[in-house]
């Protein structure tokens, strides 16, 4: 203990959202896993926290409710607290048994037997975005597939109305920005709520009406009309759906957008998988894995617990930053390479672990399979004409824009 003690670290603010937008914060979660690997901030723009920043350390917090926290009440799960008064609940800023009632109401439409449901629909979606790209010329990847791709999901999913779809990206946008960001979409935490309250009128009239009519296999009409979820007071209602509309597309559309990157970066592994077709489903996980779209979540101590040697006092904020467990060599060899063909791929962070595992991972997997399947099939060849601009963000890796040609 008093060899690691010396080798602590002083104290280091992996909040900065400039790491990530400059996709510089490798170096200091590779110190921090070998040196203090639960490092203790004293003082960042959010007050002092926790980082948890390897592997097991992060699961075994995922698993433990009884010591930490999701509730809104206690904070919530980013290390931003939320404004007070504008707090919007949902049931991941919830512990059991509370968030198991919501998650549960929610849960079939992207269980195994329902996808299969949406498989040849996602294929002829994902052929006509592919088909419509033009060739030796540059254009936006994250906004012609990724962005475009999962928009039309959420769409079906919600049973949205087709014309106005667009609105989902735009209040998920919202409700992930930085509203310190130079470019955010809104610049201020009250631009922000009035958006979010918007986003509440326009699904509460489709609510309305779903309520009032027999259930139907949708998201807006399972919550409608479910115990656990059809009396949603309204602060709690806007974070319900927003919480839907971000977990249904910052996931898949970022990772989109990561996965052509990384095989792009990498070609010897692009021709690997256009020659093993059967690696498909091991080159989205790993994907996910690499591109790591939820840097961090954040829990709320409950009691004073120790963890990998250190005191964690109650109330203290726990961040767990899935970025850097995805990245731990002790546990995932040649973390910091693009590896398809390595073994157990699906072993990663990406979409959290226990009861708060992202509800809707296998939906995802599915999406970003056909994407590459039917690239294939097409044997396109890409080239990044320049680099991306990605989101000002410590809370999703985002890309914004990826200007690439299609040269064959």
């Amino acid at each position: 203990m008093a060899m690691a003690a010396q080798r602590r670290l002083t104290s280091i603010d992996v909040s900065d959202p400039h790491l990530y937008q400059d996709d510089t914060w490798r170096p200091l979660f590779e110190r921090l896993r070998r040196d203090d690997p639960v490092h203790y901030c004293e003082a960042s723009p959010f007050g002092p926290y926790w980082s948890v920043t390897r592997y097991d350390d992060i699961f075994a917090i995922e698993l433990d409710h009884e010591n930490f926290s999701s509730s809104s009440e206690l904070g919530g799960i980013q290390v931003a607290d939320q404004p007070k008064g504008q707090e919007r609940t949902s049931f991941i800023r919830m512990d059991p048994p509370g968030h198991t009632a919501q998650r549960r109401t929610v849960a079939p439409i992207v269980a195994p037997s329902n996808l299969a449901n949406f498989e040849a629909l996602i294929r002829e979606r994902t052929c006509d975005v592919l088909d419509a790209l033009p060739r030796n010329e540059t254009f936006d990847w994250a906004e012609r597939v990724s962005t475009d791709l999962t928009n039309m999901m959420l769409a079906t999913l919600f049973d949205f109305p087709w014309e106005d779809r667009m609105k989902l990206s735009w209040w998920s946008d919202v409700a992930i920005a930085n509203v310190d960001s130079p470019d955010a979409v809104v610049r201020s935490e009250d631009e922000r709520y009035d958006e979010m309250l918007k986003m509440g009128e326009y699904f509460r009239k489709l609510w309305n009406v779903r309520a009032d009519a027999p259930p139907t296999f949708d998201l807006v009409s399972m919550l409608a009309h479910s115990p656990a979820t059809r009396d949603l007071q309204a602060r709690e209602f806007i974070g319900t759906i927003g919480l839907l509309i971000v977990g249904g597309n910052d996931t898949t559309r970022n990772s989109m957008s990561g996965g052509l990157m990384a095989l792009v970066e990498n070609p010897e592994q692009f021709e690997l998988v256009r020659a093993r077709r059967d690696l498909i489903p091991n080159l989205v996980s790993e994907t996910i894995r690499y591109q790591t779209p939820v840097l961090h979540m954040r829990r709320t101590a409950r009691n004073d617990v120790e963890l990998a040697g250190r005191r964690i006092a109650r109330g203290d904020k726990v961040v767990m930053w899935y970025i850097s467990g995805n990245r731990d060599e002790s546990k995932i060899d040649r973390a910091d390479e693009f590896i398809i063909d390595r073994p157990k791929p699906r072993q990663h962070l990406a979409f959290g672990a226990g009861v708060h595992r992202c509800v809707g991972d296998r939906l995802a997997e599915q999406q970003i399979r056909i994407l590459w399947e039917e690239v294939l099939n097409r044997d396109l060849r890409f080239e990044i004409v320049s680099p991306p601009q990605r989101l000002y963000s410590n809370f999703i890796r985002g890309i914004r824009t990826l200007p690439v040609r299609i040269v064959r």
